[in-house]
């Protein structure tokens, strides 16, 4: 963590000092806002999270619950979430509460006795080493606490408006076009509407959301007849597995069991079989009673003793996915000025733990793009690409999804193999820790053309960082760890052996006409404040001089003109990034967006396909000063 830059701290770090609209920022609800978020679940409130670094922007959050969420639903937590949390500076906080999942361990029946349950498999959570962050089970709410303490102390000091209830919108024109109507559902104003102004606003209120119904948008696809009791529970059992994930099946159904976090709290998904044609719901009123006796059915010839109940619920899975995720249809001539994310765009079974986690990445794929155009670096031709990118996402997680929940209903005897269970979710490993999504060529993610000089980063998909070692104080290090969640674009370079073509990329970075640094940074604000640029040298940090670094890499920050010495890394002789990347030895240019999404791979020599890129969606400073 760095600070000091602006003068000695001796308080909380991470309290960022407020700024713009976060100096004496009004209790009640503008007239006008930039940022309306409809919606305090995961999506939303990263979004509000990422919002809050810009403080020249009004932006607002709205939650008709009269205070913060108790008792979240979601749980899991993927390690591409985690990943994310890094970001906003609150993953080892929030890991040293969570339980973490190492193993899951499959149940079926035992062959000789039918009637009882064995254990036939054990899997490895991340047999692939897909990433070096953990699998974690952690309350929705506690993840919202968190997201919450990041935005409240940032500049623009984001807090929700509790008890406001979104009632409708319409899209006019002007700065401001989206009109939106909200009603008190709490405190002393309850029961008064006001209309207020926004230029865009972004829905995060769940399956059943206002937002997505007032703009038009559809969910399209249907219930899969099968119901489920979930429960979260304090318990006394036999059963020796109870502290570790497992899938269980045997004659008298399936089970989902998620150990909890605090040691001793667990979550059970009870199959409870098909839902009878015409049904109606009436599944949704088996009783709390009949979902223990039946996990104790499916657990014999163990037992649970129930003690305490703190949630439960009982649910029929469905799939669907929205026909679009803003207000714009296919070849508008108008950008989009309404957005939905999270469960308002995608609603499927929550077996696979991936609801939380991809609305999650909703959120970020949005917050930066509406940061950089409200902020005037980026046209508002940028905000095209969330719709485009995050709906083939969601339906390849409905896609998911569907396979993993139809196998999790499936009876024992309709496998061919006790192991299949087991050999599907080793299969699969990478495509529920979050790290199978691969956003296609934009004006935002560059073609592969170069892709044989950073192999090991392929472009559209997020950064899988790599240990190094900061050369300023030879602290062992994670390359992408660095990097926060604040609208900035990463570049990395990779030196050239020599480092003589690296010097020559570093010089027209720094000074030439064409370098995005030099076009799309404004004259007044640090030369990081827009693109945090860091050099990879293929050799150990005593073998690099500090005399010898281009100070492109050695910027001077904050008002007193302060050098930034965590620019500079060199290889960890125990994993050398060069190798475990597929690093060319002449080296590499990669751009990383600040979603954490790498857009581009470029040899240090192509500085014009370098600047092009940018150029592609930012706007040089010039023509913002017009604006």
């Amino acid at each position: 963590m760095q600070f000091h830059h602006h003068g000695y701290v001796s308080t909380d770090p991470r309290v960022q000092p407020a700024a713009g609209t976060g100096v004496e920022r009004p209790e009640e609800i503008p007239e006008e806002v930039d940022v309306l978020i409809v919606g305090s679940g995961p999506a939303g409130m990263l979004l509000a999270a990422q919002l809050a670094q810009y403080p020249s922007l009004t932006t607002r959050l709205v939650e008709k619950r009269p205070g913060r969420l108790a008792i979240g639903q979601a749980d899991g937590i993927q390690a591409r979430s985690v990943e994310t949390f890094q970001a906003f500076g609150f993953a080892e906080r929030i890991a040293a509460e969570a339980y973490r999942i190492c193993e899951m361990n499959f149940w079926t029946p035992d062959p000789e006795r039918p009637e009882n349950i064995v254990r036939t498999a054990r899997a490895a959570d991340d047999p692939h080493g897909i990433s070096e962050f953990p699998h974690l089970i952690v309350n929705q709410a506690r993840v919202l606490d968190y997201f919450a303490e990041v935005a409240a102390v940032a500049p623009a000091r984001i807090t929700p408006d509790y008890g406001v209830e979104f009632v409708g919108l319409t899209v006019g024109e002007g700065d401001r076009p989206v009109s939106v109507t909200l009603r008190d559902v709490a405190g002393e104003h309850e029961g008064r509407e006001r209309t207020i102004r926004a230029g865009y606003v972004v829905g995060c209120d769940g399956a059943r959301s206002r937002v997505r119904e007032a703009i038009g948008r559809r969910h399209i696809g249907g219930q899969a007849a099968h119901a489920w009791g979930v429960m979260d529970v304090l318990a006394v059992t036999d059963f020796p597995d109870i502290r570790i994930k497992c899938a269980i099946q045997s004659r008298a159904g399936s089970i989902l069991h998620i150990p909890r976090e605090g040691g001793h709290l667990f979550r059970m998904y009870v199959d409870l079989g098909e839902v009878p044609e015409g049904d109606d719901g009436r599944i949704r009123a088996t009783p709390l009673a009949a979902i223990i006796a039946k996990a104790n059915d499916i657990l014999h010839p163990y037992s649970l003793d129930v003690k305490d109940v703190a949630w439960w619920s009982v649910y029929e899975v469905g799939h669907r996915v929205t026909d679009g995720f803003d207000d714009v249809g296919p070849g508008s001539a108008r950008t989009p000025h309404v957005f939905i994310c999270g469960d308002a765009c995608h609603t499927h079974s929550a077996k696979a733990g991936q609801g939380m986690n991809v609305s999650m990445q909703d959120g970020f794929n949005l917050g930066w793009k509406l940061g950089s155009v409200l902020s005037g670096r980026a046209p508002e031709s940028l905000l095209g690409t969330y719709s485009a990118e995050r709906q083939v996402i969601a339906q390849n997680l409905i896609d998911f999804d569907r396979e993993w929940s139809t196998l999790m209903a499936k009876k024992p005897e309709e496998f061919d193999s006790p192991e299949d269970l087991a050999e599907f979710y080793t299969r699969t490993a990478e495509f529920p820790a979050g790290f199978m999504t691969q956003y296609p060529p934009s004006m935002i993610v560059g073609e592969a053309t170069h892709q044989d000089l950073a192999s090991g980063f392929p472009i559209g998909k997020r950064l899988k960082s790599a240990p190094v070692v900061r050369i300023g104080d030879a602290v062992p290090a994670h390359l992408g760890h660095h990097a926060r969640a604040d609208g900035r674009w990463r570049i990395y370079a990779f030196a050239d052996r020599d480092a003589v073509a690296l010097a020559g990329w570093a010089q027209w970075l720094a000074t030439a006409d064409g370098s995005p640094v030099r076009r799309f940074t404004p004259e007044d604000a640090d030369v990081d404040s827009v693109f945090d640029v860091k050099v990879v040298y293929p050799r150990s940090h005593a073998d690099v001089e500090m005399s010898g670094i281009p100070p492109i890499f050695l910027p001077r920050v904050g008002p007193f003109g302060l050098i930034d010495y965590e620019k500079i890394y060199a290889v960890d002789p125990d994993a050398d990034i060069f190798a475990l990347r597929g690093i060319a030895p002449s080296g590499a240019v990669v751009v990383v967006r600040p979603d954490q999404y790498v857009a581009h791979v470029l040899p240090l020599w192509a500085t014009t396909e370098l600047g092009d890129f940018f150029a592609q969606h930012m706007r040089p400073v010039r023509e913002r000063a017009a604006v």
